[in-house]
């Protein structure tokens, strides 16, 4: 269905993605792990055509995506959607024209420019929007909402595009647990009631092996890790990141319940000092 192939990216001397080999045979969640600078993003922007790659390929089924300019680069970005850590919505403009935008690369110009939208498209929004649980916010403006409901209404844009493929760079970094996990959580839906496939980069263990069926470890541009989320352990996670036998994984968890159990250990060793 998906296959990267040796795929590399430089940027002058730096080689940000070292041939990355990534065969996807069929709808699946991918969590990709690995610090900051491991290429992540990169690849994720290669996939997408945000970027282009300096060496290898990208196919999708029989396309090759790769080279792909003008109109049918923009046809393989609305089968292709990106979700980004930052939102990327428009603060002043309603919840649903945001959504609407979803639409860009199939709408003319001039009635995207005055938000000239058919009615039809203006239920699906509101449909989607409901099926994330924010379709009451839909006539607010984006700003107005919280980062876990801005990252909701920014899966709506991407679900309006009905993508084969979503791609969420750091989608839930900027929001606290409860946030994180709702956002986690529509993504799996999505996976799941539409048999999309779904690719995220993450930077916490414990979400990749809780929502992902696949983890994909990144270290200095490279893949050194494809796996199962249950074959990640402490030991694998210590490979990817580069670290020492002081790493936890607690000190970066989103789950609450892990969360709360860190925090009970920190404050019976603080009053055992004491």
């Amino acid at each position: 269905m998906l296959r990267i192939d040796k795929l590399t990216k430089r940027f002058g001397d730096n080689v940000a993605v070292d041939t990355a080999t990534l065969d996807v045979d069929k709808p699946c969640m991918i969590g990709i792990i690995g610090r900051s600078g491991a290429g992540k993003s990169t690849l994720l922007r290669m996939i997408n055509r945000l970027s282009d790659a300096s060496e290898g390929r990208i196919m999708f089924k029989d396309r090759d995506v790769t080279n792909l300019t003008g109109k049918a680069k923009r046809a393989w970005q609305a089968d292709c959607a990106m979700i980004f850590q930052q939102f990327n919505l428009v603060p002043r403009m309603d919840v649903v024209s945001n959504v609407l935008h979803g639409t860009l690369n199939h709408r003319a110009t001039f009635a995207t420019m005055f938000n000239l939208f058919p009615m039809a498209d203006i239920h699906r929004a509101i449909d989607i929007l409901d099926r994330l649980g924010i379709a009451e916010h839909a006539p607010k403006r984006a700003e107005a909402l919280s980062g876990g409901q801005q990252q909701r209404v920014a899966i709506a844009r991407a679900l309006m595009q009905d993508p084969k493929i979503i791609l969420a760079d750091e989608p839930i970094a900027s929001l606290d647990p409860m946030n994180a996990q709702t956002v986690m959580e529509a993504l799996r839906r999505i996976h799941e009631e539409d048999g999309r496939t779904v690719i995220a980069n993450l930077h916490t263990l414990d979400t990749a092996r809780r929502y992902c069926d696949r983890v994909v470890g990144m270290r200095d541009g490279r893949i050194v890790f494809d796996g199962l989320p249950e074959q990640l352990t402490t030991g694998v996670a210590r490979e990817i990141y580069g670290a020492d036998a002081t790493f936890s994984e607690a000190a970066t968890s989103t789950e609450i319940e892990t969360l709360d159990a860190t925090i009970r250990a920190e404050r019976m060793e603080a009053k055992a000092h004491v």
